[in-house]
């Protein structure tokens, strides 16, 4: 199956990070919006920018720092914004609309996908956002967490608020499973031929009641969801049992067919 295709919209949302300090975070919260097909980074006020710091820790996303937007306000950053969200785990006394990245997310997509410009607001690893530019933004965006211990890096916020993101996008994982075939009805009916033959040959039948036997192993096996490979693999190991059973293969020898 050929690799899904990043959705186009993506590109109306843009991570803004206001006077981040250490170039490290920069780098890594790079690393953590391409991870997430996300590609328009805004720097406010970066305190070291460009570094190589930066570009060490954004690993394979240092093309996102290249073509980063440095700017020298959060005004600037949010000219042509129609929806801005502050990230904060402060207590704030505004009436700015408050909630969960969960919560959010479904809206800023949809505004997105209709061409809006989106923006995530993160605030300084020390002091995160000031009053001032949390008033800037018209959502504001907690990430829930342990009450007593609320302490996320910048860059892991930003994962979080664009895994969430991400996730509303459509774009699965089924690109990765690998390549199975279901084994058909009389695929597996034959193999139940074989494994009845199999179990009289060796003699288990001696004691046991081989017509019902053989119904709930039948039941088993159509139930599983064999696929053919499986099947194959199966079907090897009663050849094996049967040569076995034939004296064709020593106890003590070692394995046989690659095994």
């Amino acid at each position: 199956m050929n690799k899904p295709q990043v959705p186009d919209f993506l590109k109306n949302i843009r991570i803004v990070l206001a006077r981040p300090n250490h170039p490290g975070n920069i780098g890594s919260a790079a690393r953590a919006m391409k991870t997430m097909g996300l590609s328009r980074l805004y720097l406010v006020e970066p305190k070291v920018f460009p570094s190589d710091e930066a570009n060490t820790l954004a690993s394979g996303a240092v093309d996102l720092l290249e073509q980063a937007t440095v700017v020298s306000s959060l005004a600037e950053a949010l000219q042509d914004v129609t929806i801005a969200c502050a990230l904060t785990s402060r207590r704030r006394e505004l009436t700015t609309p408050l909630s969960t990245p969960r919560q959010t997310t479904p809206e800023l997509v949809a505004r997105a996908r209709a061409g809006e410009q989106v923006a995530l607001v993160f605030g300084n690893e020390t002091f995160g956002l000031s009053i001032e530019e949390v008033e800037q933004c018209n959502r504001l965006v907690t990430i829930p967490g342990n009450p007593d211990y609320f302490s996320l890096n910048l860059a892991m916020a930003v994962q979080v608020m664009t895994y969430e993101l991400f996730s509303h996008t459509g774009v699965d994982v089924d690109y990765l499973r690998a390549d199975s075939d279901a084994a058909a009805l009389g695929e597996v009916e034959g193999f139940c031929g074989h494994l009845e033959q199999t179990m009289d040959k060796i003699g288990y039948f001696r004691r046991r009641n081989s017509e019902r036997m053989m119904r709930r192993m039948r039941t088993l096996f159509n139930r599983s969801g064999l696929l053919r490979e499986e099947i194959d693999i199966l079907r090897g190991f009663l050849k094996q049992v049967q040569r076995a059973a034939d004296g064709e293969v020593r106890r003590d020898a070692p394995g046989q067919d690659g095994e």
